[in-house]
């Protein structure tokens, strides 16, 4: 999707010259890529760009002087692929893009672990090997290294052209020091493994490690496998999200009604709406009147009444009656256009943090070489010998190579989500993890996250003789002839005992207004004409509230619910006969998980477009102190509610489940959505809960921050093993069979420390 607006006020304030590019840039697999082509993009006059490394894409500032080869070139010369996404298809272009790369590690991926599980067996297990079995492994370790490894080595070398070094540096030097010091002693000495390696004296001969070469490069595919394919769903949302907007509409052109694409309209086409339908693009209505459901959009319960004069928005759903629409903002100035390109801008500007390990190598990488270098100097200084100074050299950095390091975040990512699917959690990828230790601030949008988003009858308050049952029965005899959202929660709670049942006829509907119908009240002969509806409604019928009842009709209201009332005219005059308040329901669960939220040190933040009496009411019942509640927010509100807290030095997570909530879940720290939302908050959210219970939520952040300590403890554990070999190889006192046993010792403490994670929640 084409992005009009930049993050950046100054360049919103800027002359009409400056134009946006949406460049594609392919081959970043870092931060500290992200960080290059930003500056290479920046050095041009007049250029900002933001760099999105999940999106694998670029928004640029760009002033009319600098063309769009210009800006190709400038991210060329930073060693990276671009090209000019075209607007129109953005939305997929983008996307197609994205899922290369995990279509192109699955192929290497599957290819490593077939060849790597033999190749570890005959190498480990003395009882398996038999004469010349190095060759074998030899031939196995070749398409692992050379084929499987291809994007490490890649990458590692487009980094060293820069003076960079990252994860893939150190794995892609270790893989092929190890494949090609193995190699070099196999050719060096034909006969090394002439013999099978029943006894372990044989094996301690050895210097072969072929099978350190395929571990590593079988277990970091995987890791990288698993993060493109969360990656690739970063440009779902976008797609999700333009797919909601209705594919056609009805206009009238010379008084004929025509079905065209939506994508076709102008503004000034004027639309016809019929219940039922979307409504097709953001319009002001010229004829009808309804009540149109907005929940896609604003995610509130209630639907809106509408008539001539009023603005609606495009993809909400007409309830009631036909409406004829004049369209006043088409294809990309739509309100929902807007939000993609809110969601689009929210995923481009968050910065990605350098992955932990990456931070960690890029320090570690250089010291790692410097010590070989000075291991290789020192042996042929002291012992001339340029065999030995040369293994002494290659053993350092073959113990060096991250064998459980690799292992370390793709095992407990492993771990942690898959306990996270058995609890009904998806976590979408290793950023996320890290996202959710910083996490101080929790926003909670109200309806269908902390409420349950549907109305209800909560009170009854019949004036003169009725009683509760009575008025609740009179109201749904009446209603039942209406599909207003209100009139069906009147109808679905109605009680079902005799005394309630009333039946109605001649039933007539005022759009905006109210129902009435001809009932029979109790102790009565004659049919009364009942109305049901808006006070303005029933005053204009002549059925006037005294002060006693304004009084309690604005008590109701100062409740937080939608109130109706219910009037009569018959022989007797004029009057009301009672209030029915309806309100949106808090969920069971919502105040305990609130209150676990603060237990784990979080503070919960209510956001709404409701008004604020309900939303205090809400946050009083779930325990939100009052200034943690922000009220009649907009959609586009909800973004700004979001930076302003980051503005305040605070890590948000944001949970939401409307259309509406897209943006704020992608620009929030981090997003949660309940699996019982639309499916653009779930693509653009960082975590789904499957369920529509937020104490999934809290189990979730729980079960996130428990899985990131565990990969720490074991990057630890594999940093200080590795540390430890070092200087050990660098003495030339590795014993190569000690050395394989050590790197496969610590790789499964490793993967038992990860396991600890099934046992989570337990």
């Amino acid at each position: 999707m084409s992005t009009h607006h930049s993050h950046h006020p100054p360049a919103e304030a800027a002359p009409e010259a400056n134009r946006t590019v949406d460049l594609s840039v392919e081959g970043m697999t870092c931060a500290s890529c992200v960080g290059r082509v930003e500056r290479k993009l920046g050095k041009l006059d007049g250029v900002e760009a933001s760099v999105n490394l999940p999106l694998e894409s670029a928004s640029v500032q760009v002033p009319s002087h600098v063309s769009d080869e210009d800006l190709v070139k400038a991210v060329e010369s930073a060693g990276y692929r671009a090209s000019v996404k075209q607007p129109e298809h953005a939305g997929h272009s983008g996307h197609q893009h994205d899922d290369v790369p995990a279509d192109v590690l699955r192929p290497r991926l599957i290819l490593a672990a077939i060849l790597t599980v033999p190749l570890f067996v005959i190498s480990m297990v003395p009882a398996a090997q038999f004469p010349h079995w190095g060759w074998v492994a030899l031939a196995l370790a070749a398409p692992v290294t050379f084929y499987s490894g291809w994007p490490f080595h890649r990458a590692a070398a487009v980094n060293a052209r820069h003076g960079a070094s990252t994860m893939d540096t150190l794995v892609s030097i270790g893989v092929l020091a190890a494949f090609l010091f193995s190699a070099w002693q196999l050719i060096a000495d034909p006969d090394l493994t002439a013999h099978a390696g029943a006894d372990m004296a044989s094996m301690a001969d050895h210097q072969l490690y072929f099978e350190t070469a395929g571990v590593v490069t079988t277990f970091l595919l995987l890791g990288r496998w698993l993060e493109a394919r969360a990656k690739a769903r970063a440009g779902d949302a976008l797609k999700s999200l333009l797919s909601l907007g209705a594919k056609d509409a009805i206009v009238l052109r010379d008084g004929a009604e025509q079905r065209v694409p939506a994508g076709s309209l102008s503004p000034g086409d004027v639309i016809v709406v019929r219940p039922g339908e979307k409504i097709a693009t953001d319009g002001v209505v010229t004829e009808g009147a309804s009540a149109v459901d907005t929940s896609v959009i604003t995610g509130e319960s209630v639907p809106v009444e509408v008539s001539p004069g009023d603005d609606v928005t495009g993809a909400t759903i007409n309830t009631s009656g036909r409406l004829l629409i004049k369209a006043t903002r088409v294809g990309s100035d739509t309100t929902l256009a807007q939000m993609g390109r809110l969601v689009s801008q929210a995923q481009t500007a968050k910065a990605p943090i350098a992955r932990l390990a990456d931070r960690i190598s890029s320090v570690f990488v250089p010291i790692v070489l410097v010590i070989a270098v000075i291991t290789f100097v020192l042996w042929m200084v002291f012992t001339g010998d340029l065999q030995s100074a040369f293994k002494a050299a290659v053993t350092v950095l073959v113990i060096a190579c991250p064998c459980a390091l690799g292992l370390a975040t793709p095992v407990g990512l492993l771990a942690g989500t898959g306990r996270g699917a058995q609890l009904g959690l998806l976590i979408r990828g290793p950023q996320v993890l890290e996202d959710t230790r910083r996490i101080d601030t929790v926003v909670l949008d109200k309806t269908g996250t902390v409420t349950a988003g549907e109305l209800q009858v909560t009170a009854l308050e019949p004036f003169g003789d009725l009683a509760d049952d009575q008025l609740h029965g009179l109201a749904a005899a009446v209603e039942a002839g209406s599909e207003h959202p209100i009139a069906t929660a009147i109808v679905a709670s109605a009680p079902s005992v005799p005394e309630a049942a009333f039946t109605a006829s001649n039933f007539a509907s005022a759009a905006g207004g109210g129902v009435s119908a001809d009932v029979v009240l109790p102790g009565s002969g004659e049919p009364s004409r009942v109305y049901v509806g808006q006070e303005r409604w029933l005053a204009e019928e002549g059925i006037k509230l005294s002060a006693a009842e304004r009084d309690r009709l604005a008590a109701a209201q100062a409740q937080g619910a939608t109130a109706v009332l219910a009037g009569v005219v018959d022989a007797a005059g004029p009057r009301v006969v009672g209030i029915m308040s309806l309100q949106d329901t808090v969920k069971p669960g919502s105040a305990a998980a609130i209150k676990r939220l603060r237990e784990i040190g979080l503070r919960p933040v209510l956001l709404t477009g409701d008004n604020e009496q309900v939303a205090a009411q809400v946050a009083a019942e779930v325990g939100i102190a009052p200034e943690d509640v922000f009220a009649s927010v907009l959609p586009e509100g909800k973004v700004d509610a979001v930076k302003r807290l980051q503005g305040e030095g605070r890590q948000v997570a944001m949970v939401g489940d409307g259309v509406n909530d897209a943006p704020a879940l992608a620009t929030a720290d981090l997003g949660i959505a309940m699996g019982s939302g639309t499916d653009v908050a779930i693509e653009a959210a960082d975590i789904t809960v499957m369920g529509s219970e937020l104490g999934q939520v809290v189990t979730s952040i729980e079960l996130s921050r428990k899985t990131l300590s565990i990969i720490k403890t074991n990057l630890f554990w594999a940093f200080a093993y590795n540390t430890l070999g070092i200087p050990v190889a660098a003495l030339g006192l590795l014993n190569p069979m000690l050395a394989g046993a050590a790197m496969a010792a610590s790789s499964v403490l490793v993967v038992a420390n990860s396991l600890r994670l099934l046992r989570f929640g337990r």
